[in-house]
């Protein structure tokens, strides 16, 4: 793994291959080029890279609230599961949250996405709300990171 570069997303073409992992992995929510410019304003947005051959995606959505609670989510595109990336991203997206002043990290999983749930839940991620978004079918998972489970492992 030790090929494996992240970086972040600073072009419109990077922004492009951060929207396809992130519409691969999360459909209901897949997203167009200007929703992205959007969210890469308001959060940080990293590519993960294998080589040259895009692996997966992060977002970080800065502290907010009394309690500094930041949200930090990898994706990795399902060839590329198992292999320790979906680590390197949470542990640099975790690394970034901090830096930022984070207290409280949550994720946020789509509940069909069992590899997702999984992965949250190893890291020491609990559930704490189910829902539908209004108009929509799919159900999300939002999660907390335990206090003292920093890296998961």
């Amino acid at each position: 793994m030790t090929d494996l570069r992240i970086q972040a997303v600073d072009s419109d073409a990077a922004l492009e291959q951060w929207r396809h992992v992130h519409n691969v992995i999360v459909p209901p929510a897949a997203m167009s080029l200007d929703d992205a410019r959007e969210r890469r304003e308001r959060y940080r947005l990293e590519n993960a890279y294998l080589g040259d051959v895009l692996v997966g995606c992060s977002t970080v959505r800065p502290p907010v609230g009394e309690e500094g609670v930041a949200t930090v989510i990898a994706r990795v595109l399902p060839e590329f599961r198992r292999r320790g990336f979906g680590a390197a991203l949470y542990e640099n997206g975790l690394a970034h949250a901090r830096v930022l002043g984070a207290r409280v990290v949550e994720t946020c999983v789509l509940a069909v996405n069992v590899d997702g749930l999984r992965f949250a839940e190893r890291y020491g991620f609990v559930e704490i709300e189910r829902y539908v978004l209004d108009g929509e079918t799919e159900e999300w998972v939002d999660l907390r990171l335990e206090p003292g489970s920093g890296s998961g492992h």
